[in-house]
Protein backbone atom coordinates (compact mmCIF):
# COMPACT_ATOMS: atom_id res chain seq x y z
CA UNK A 1 0.00 0.00 0.00
CA UNK A 2 1.54 3.30 -1.07
CA UNK A 3 1.24 6.20 1.33
CA UNK A 4 1.76 9.80 0.23
CA UNK A 5 4.61 11.59 1.97
CA UNK A 6 4.05 15.38 1.92
CA UNK A 7 7.81 16.04 1.87
CA UNK A 8 8.63 13.99 -1.21
CA UNK A 9 7.08 13.60 -4.63
CA UNK A 10 7.36 9.80 -4.58
CA UNK A 11 5.30 7.32 -2.55
CA UNK A 12 6.45 5.76 0.71
CA UNK A 13 5.46 2.12 0.91
CA UNK A 14 4.01 0.59 4.03
CA UNK A 15 6.21 -2.38 4.95
CA UNK A 16 4.38 -5.69 4.82
CA UNK A 17 7.73 -7.29 5.54
CA UNK A 18 10.84 -5.33 6.35
CA UNK A 19 11.58 -4.41 2.74
CA UNK A 20 14.14 -1.74 3.66
CA UNK A 21 16.23 -4.10 5.80
CA UNK A 22 15.97 -6.91 3.25
CA UNK A 23 17.08 -4.60 0.44
CA UNK A 24 19.98 -3.10 2.38
CA UNK A 25 21.14 -6.55 3.47
CA UNK A 26 21.23 -7.78 -0.14
CA UNK A 27 23.07 -4.75 -1.52
CA UNK A 28 25.53 -4.23 1.36
CA UNK A 29 28.21 -6.64 0.11
CA UNK A 30 28.13 -4.92 -3.28
CA UNK A 31 28.34 -1.48 -1.68
CA UNK A 32 31.42 -2.63 0.23
CA UNK A 33 32.88 -4.15 -2.94
CA UNK A 34 32.21 -0.88 -4.74
CA UNK A 35 33.94 1.11 -2.01
CA UNK A 36 37.03 -1.07 -2.44
CA UNK A 37 36.90 -0.76 -6.23
CA UNK A 38 36.48 3.02 -5.97
CA UNK A 39 39.82 3.21 -4.18
CA UNK A 40 41.53 0.76 -6.52
CA UNK A 41 40.09 1.85 -9.88
CA UNK A 42 37.63 4.77 -9.96
CA UNK A 43 34.44 5.91 -8.30
CA UNK A 44 32.57 5.99 -11.61
CA UNK A 45 33.56 2.42 -12.48
CA UNK A 46 32.74 1.18 -8.96
CA UNK A 47 29.29 2.77 -8.97
CA UNK A 48 28.50 1.42 -12.42
CA UNK A 49 29.65 -2.07 -11.46
CA UNK A 50 27.72 -2.14 -8.16
CA UNK A 51 24.59 -0.86 -9.91
CA UNK A 52 24.92 -3.50 -12.64
CA UNK A 53 25.37 -6.29 -10.09
CA UNK A 54 22.36 -5.24 -8.04
CA UNK A 55 20.29 -4.81 -11.22
CA UNK A 56 21.07 -8.40 -12.21
CA UNK A 57 20.23 -9.59 -8.69
CA UNK A 58 16.89 -7.83 -9.08
CA UNK A 59 16.40 -9.66 -12.36
CA UNK A 60 16.74 -12.96 -10.48
CA UNK A 61 20.41 -13.88 -10.86
CA UNK A 62 22.20 -15.30 -7.85
CA UNK A 63 24.46 -12.60 -6.35
CA UNK A 64 27.72 -14.43 -7.07
CA UNK A 65 26.61 -15.16 -10.63
CA UNK A 66 25.67 -11.51 -11.15
CA UNK A 67 29.11 -10.50 -9.84
CA UNK A 68 30.91 -12.90 -12.18
CA UNK A 69 28.88 -11.68 -15.17
CA UNK A 70 29.60 -8.02 -14.48
CA UNK A 71 33.29 -8.63 -13.75
CA UNK A 72 33.56 -10.49 -17.07
CA UNK A 73 32.49 -7.35 -18.91
CA UNK A 74 35.58 -5.44 -17.76
CA UNK A 75 38.07 -8.20 -16.92
CA UNK A 76 38.22 -10.40 -19.96
CA UNK A 77 40.69 -13.25 -19.78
Amino acid sequence: MALTNPYYSYPVYSPVSNLMQETLTVVEPWVQHGMWEAQAISTEHALREAAAITYLIGRGYYPQTAHRIVESWWHRE
